[in-house]
Formats: C-alpha cells, structure tokens, sequence
C-alpha cells in the first residue's frame, strides 16, 4: 500500500481556509524528507529544549504555544534553566521570541491563569511578546504544545517540537517515573511528585515550515485576545495585548540528507462559539478526527495506544467499526488508573466518559482489547499524558489530542503524523516507537540503560530498524500483533497476581497492570451526564455531522 494511502488529501483536510498546505504540490497535505525523533519523557525534551535554545543568536526566531506555562519549571533541573530565564536569555542574544498561552474564559486558577499570566510577564519585560488567548469556544481551550525554532542562515538546524508536554510544572520525569521535583497539585494518589508519562517529537526537515505556518495563522489572527474592558485594562498593564508583526516566513528548510519520514500535522479548531470565526478555519477544522478515522479503515493487525483520556461511546465507535471488520485486528491502551483530580465534580464525570468508551469497545472484540494502567517501581500510579496512536506499525501521530469529543472538535490541537518510507511497508520509525514504549512499560533494559526502562537514547535514534538492531533483539517477542498482545497481557497478570498475592518475594518484571472499565451506579451515572456532557466532553460540530456520526 503506498503511503499517500494513508494519508489525507488536502480536500480530506476540509478546510479551505487553511494556508497550510498552499506550499505542497497539487492535493498533497504532506512534506517528505523528515526527520523525526520521539522524545519520550519530559526530561528528555527539556533538556534537549534548553541546549537547542541556548544555542539561537541574533537573528534567529523561537514560536511557541502553551495549555499551560510555568515561568519557573527548570528545563535541566538546575538553577537558571527556568522556562522564563532561558527564553529571556535568548531575547538578550537578539531572538525574536513569540508566544501564545491559553486564557481560560472562567480566569478560574485550576485553568493556570495565573501562572500563564506570570510567564507572558516575564517574557514581555524583557522584550519578547506573549500573549494570553482566549480565542477558543466558551469552556474550550487552547491545548496545541508547539515549538518552532528557525535560525537565521542555517536552515538545516531549524527544528520544531510537537506533541503532548507543556513547558509547566510536572512535565520533567524520566523513565524511573518519581516525578518531577517541581510538581503541581493532583490527586493525592500519585504522592507529593506525581509520576508522568508524556511523549513529544522533534522534527528537521521541511516539515518545520509547516509548524511554523500553523503558529502564524494563529498569530495574525485579527480577532480580539479578549471582548472583555476589565479584562484587557488589566492585562494592558501587565502582559502584551497586541501581537507584533513577525518577521518575514523564511522558506522551507531543505530535505534532511537521508531523511526518510513523511509528516503531516492535523490540527482541530472549532468552528463555532467565538465571537468572529477563525480566518483559517471559517468552518472549523477536524482533520485529526479525520486523520483516524482514515488510519482505522486501514487497520488489520494492531492499534497500540497511549493516551490520558479515553471518552465517550461516540469515539470508541471510531475503533469498533474496524474491530467488527477484520476479527484479526488487536487493540491495547495504556491509559491513566485515576483522574489527575479528586474533586467530584471531575473526577465523577470523567470516569463516566471512560466507563463508556471502555465498555463498548470491551463488548466489540472481547478478547482483542486490553487496556493497562502502568506504575512504578515502588508501585505509585503513573499519569499517563501521552497521546499516541500507532497503526500497524506504518502510520502514527504523537500530538496534543485526546480520544474525545473535546479534542476532535472543541479545543484547538495539534498533532503529527509520520509514515516512513525508509521500507516498503512503511514500518521502521512507527514500529521503533512502538517497541521503545512497549521495553519500558515491560522493563526490558536495553542498550545498557542508566536505570531499568531508560530508552530514551533508543528512541532518539531516527534510523531504520535492522533486525540485528538491540531493541529488536530485546523485544522479539513483540515484532508482531498477536506477540505484543500476549507480552502486554502475560506480563500485567503476573505483576497482579503479585499485588493480589500480598507482595511477596520478587517483584515481577514490567509496569503494568489491567485496568477493568469504571463501574458507577445509575443514579450517579444520571447525576454525572450532564456535568460530563456539557463542561468535560462538549462536542461542536454541526448538528449534520453529528446525526451521521461523522468529523
């Protein structure tokens, strides 16, 4: 099958409003000659985030997009590595630094306005420009995690960073999983540092230009940050309100020699619910739901994903029409064991939308799903905010999107898309990422790790996968579908069999363990619906859409 098979066209898209694809030939929604690297753990973008910062001089241009943004977090975990500290040191060199970070419209502290506020702060004094955007449907969000780095006269070097971790509190955790130092407030669950599990890639090659065209049509968005007067009067006398011109869009940079990944970001933005429609998406754009629904039809043997919400019966029925269609088809999730929140007015309504996206798909294909929570070694659950999708082993997509209602059609997102055609049947890069999640939850070491699980040197490796390669040794028995199902399954019922046992003796292999659907009484069910309807999972799509069960 060849790859622009699984990929959308730029008509797929459904948004001719967009500019993003204006550069690519004919109906192509894509670049090749990529590069891309996944990132896995927040420490392992951070660090490489600072080192590719500090590094910029005059001339250069650093975009970026923030859910939430903390001025203190420390990329390196040392002093002067704050996210602020570090940007402004870059404004210093001469940098042209750009930002955009969420505004709740309820300015509720849960939604980190203060601390989106404090950053922006902290950049403008310097002379960067910041702002707060509240641009997004009434309890929508700006949740894209973006970052675009362009130097001057040496496009090769330019990189862009998509997927799910925000420069905040919280993010910087590595494969030990004891968290990050500097944590925010959870539930009480995950201890005083919560343990975290996200993914984020980095991409070189002409793909970056892309990247940087989805900030820009944000950015010269001429729709008001805010149609609030206490609002502004009081953002005027404390962050930017206005964006300032950015300099002129310097062209692609060239094919990375040897790159084999062809990359298409998917985006979503609502089209309704603000005061003026977006000017990129007069319509909306929902090429992410898209996206998966054109990989699913696809899909014959395996669909691994990692992801932090997994909701509503309407998203689950994206991955049953494929599983009642090809009875060989697999499916696993790794998913968070609790919600980030004990306030009932959360953490009710959210395991209502996992209760029934987990019970439907549980009743399609019984014995083909499996969902997993995973842990740590001192047996603390690890919130998994990771959003990663991997289909067959050819397409996947590491992004800022959840499996919601809310993410395919309410809050603006973006995600990346790489297929590899370094083989012909697509699989080095999607399979590489797979088998490096798949080592850590299972604890295979690999490649002489610094602590069990550490593959984060694997993982940067962007080359094919050579059958003599060490991951492939490691994880043989997970080269294919029925393989991984089996390892994923064997090795979570024997770490269960040892909680249930009492924790006696050695404590088995792996960190995982199964996860059963939310089981909520009807009266509560009835209570949480629509607290869970209208405030966690919203749906904007036009009614017509809605009445024929498509994005």
């Amino acid at each position: 099958m060849a790859f622009t098979e699984w990929l959308l066209s730029a008509h797929e898209r459904g948004n001719p409003d967009t500019r993003l694809d204006s550069r690519h030939p004919g109906d192509r929604a894509w670049s090749e000659g990529n590069e891309v690297r996944p990132l896995v753990h927040g420490s392992t973008y951070f660090s490489e985030l600072h080192e590719k910062i500090e590094a910029t001089g005059e001339g250069d241009l650093i975009l970026f997009t923030d859910w939430r943004g903390d001025a203190d977090e420390q990329l390196t975990g040392e002093p002067g590595s704050e996210v602020s500290v570090v940007l402004r040191r870059a404004v210093d060199r001469g940098v042209a630094v750009h930002g955009l970070v969420w505004r709740s419209h309820s300015g509720m502290d849960e939604f980190s306005h203060e601390e989106n506020r404090e950053l922006g702060r902290k950049v403008d004094d310097r002379g960067g420009n910041v702002l707060l955007d509240m641009r997004v449907p009434p309890r929508g969000s700006h949740h894209q995690k973006l970052v675009v780095i362009r130097h001057a006269g040496a496009p090769e070097r330019d990189v862009a960073y998509v997927g799910g971790i925000d420069l905040s509190h919280s993010r910087r955790d590595d494969a030990r999983h004891l968290g990050d130092p500097q944590a925010q407030a959870m539930s009480d669950v995950y201890g005083p540092t919560p343990p975290w599990h996200d993914v984020q890639c980095a991409i070189s090659g002409p793909a970056v230009y892309d990247a940087e065209t989805a900030f820009r049509e944000r950015w010269e968005d001429p729709t008001p940050l805010t149609y609030s007067p206490r609002r502004h009067r009081a953002d005027r006398d404390h962050v930017d309100v206005h964006a300032e011109s950015l300099p002129e869009q310097a062209p692609p940079p060239p094919a990375v020699p040897g790159g084999t990944h062809v990359v298409q970001l998917l985006r979503t933005y609502a089209g309704r619910g603000v005061r003026e429609a977006y000017p990129f998406a007069r319509r909306g754009e929902r090429s992410i739901a898209r996206g998966y629904a054109k990989a699913f039809e696809r899909a014959r043997h395996l669909i691994y994903v990692e992801d932090q919400y997994l909701w509503s019966r309407a998203i689950a029925d994206s991955f049953v029409e494929c599983l009642q269609r090809d009875e060989g088809l697999h499916m696993i999730v790794v998913m968070p064991r609790w919600t980030d929140s004990d306030n009932l007015l959360s953490r009710i309504p959210q395991l209502l939308g996992r209760q029934r996206a987990m019970g439907r798909l549980a009743a399609a294909a019984p014995g083909r799903v499996a969902f997993y929570a995973p842990e740590n070694l001192q047996g603390t659950p690890v919130y998994v905010h990771a959003k990663v999708c991997v289909v067959d082993d050819t397409w996947c997509t590491v992004g800022s999107d959840n499996f919601s209602r809310r993410s395919w059609t309410h809050d603006s997102e973006l995600s990346a898309v790489v297929v590899d055609t370094a083989a012909p049947d697509h699989s080095p890069f999607a399979r590489r990422l797979r088998l490096v999640l798949a080592s850590e939850h299972l604890d295979r070491s690999v490649d002489g790790p610094t602590f069990p699980g550490d593959v984060s040197e694997i993982a940067d490796r962007a080359s094919a996968l050579p059958d003599d390669d060490e991951i492939a040794r490691v994880m043989a028995d997970c080269l294919d579908a029925e393989g991984t199902f089996r390892a994923f399954a064997d090795s979570a019922a024997a770490l269960e069999e040892w909680h249930l046992g009492g924790r006696r003796g050695e404590r088995p292999p792996g960190r995982l363990r199964p996860l059963d659907p939310p089981r909520l009484n009807p009266v509560t069910m009835a209570l949480a619906f629509p607290v869970y309807r209208w405030l966690h999972d919203p749906d904007s799509r036009p009614w017509r859409l809605r009445l024929r069960g498509r994005y």
